[in-house]
């Protein structure tokens, strides 16, 4: 049965705007944006259906050009610990395509990549999507939509101190939210960054999407076996060429001593 979601390092919460659009309930946790930690944070047990959220990404971005300082794997130990403590039937992680995997027992783990512009967005960004159930082993769905128009330069969080920006209505609409959306109160730095640093409203529709089907799901669903969540059918393991070269170097990898 569908319940509370718990969202953590909300921020801006772009994440859980979508899935309150599809009629679920968003608690949202503490923040550093708003004063919060999740560092002090208990949540729980057995409150909450889902817990989703997107840890800090800045030490493994592909953009990074200093050495990590910790804070990410320290940001993922904390979800990890949240989901522990809260024990919630699915756990969705957001991040970039290089943050390292995380590991909760008990749960299955499906990992896999979505870029905007698969969702109808008009801005190239990637990013990594980590969902774990504890219930069964069906896997997220995830419905592609490619956009038929021309892209513009991903949202990013640091677009608020650079020369040249976009408005803030510009940049929030390319996030999808209405252009006169704001966040009293913040500096116009943080404002960007707090928008920057979400999922794209169109994003995350797909994402909301696949996790409601999932919960309605009696394991009779198909998916590629390199877990990206495209459907297969017949006699199809994997669902396109890319998939079958992401499998191949996994192989390789596991394959090396």
């Amino acid at each position: 049965m569908m319940g509370l979601i718990l969202s953590v390092f909300p921020g801006a919460d772009l994440l859980g705007r979508a899935f309150e659009e599809s009629g679920l309930c968003i608690v949202r946790g503490p923040d550093l944006v708003w004063g919060g930690d999740i560092r002090t944070f208990h949540p729980p047990p057995g409150v909450f259906w889902g817990i989703i959220g997107g840890s800090p990404c800045q030490d493994f971005s592909s953009l990074r050009r200093t050495a990590p300082t910790g804070y990410g794997v320290e940001m993922l130990a904390e979800f990890a610990r949240a989901v522990t403590e809260a024990q919630p039937e699915w756990f969705l992680l957001e991040n970039v395509p290089r943050v390292p995997s995380v590991s909760v027992p008990g749960y299955f783990l499906q990992r896999f990549n979505l870029a905007a512009k698969e969702c109808g967005g008009s801005q190239a960004r990637l990013r990594c999507f980590q969902f774990g159930n504890r219930l069964k082993p069906v896997p997220l769905v995830i419905c592609r939509s490619p956009a038929d128009s021309g892209l513009s330069h991903a949202a990013l969080a640091s677009e608020g101190t650079r020369k040249g920006r976009r408005s803030f209505p510009d940049f929030c609409a390319l996030q999808d939210l209405p252009r006169d959306f704001d966040l009293p109160g913040l500096s116009r730095a943080a404002k960007y960054r707090a928008v920057g640093n979400g999922v794209p409203l169109q994003m995350g529709r797909v994402i909301a999407r696949a996790v409601t089907a999932w919960a309605a799901a009696d394991g009779g669903s198909r998916v590629c076996l390199c877990d990206c969540g495209r459907p297969v059918s017949g006699r199809q393991t994997m669902a396109t060429a890319a998939c079958r070269k992401r499998m191949e170097r996994r192989r390789r990898d596991s394959a090396r001593p």
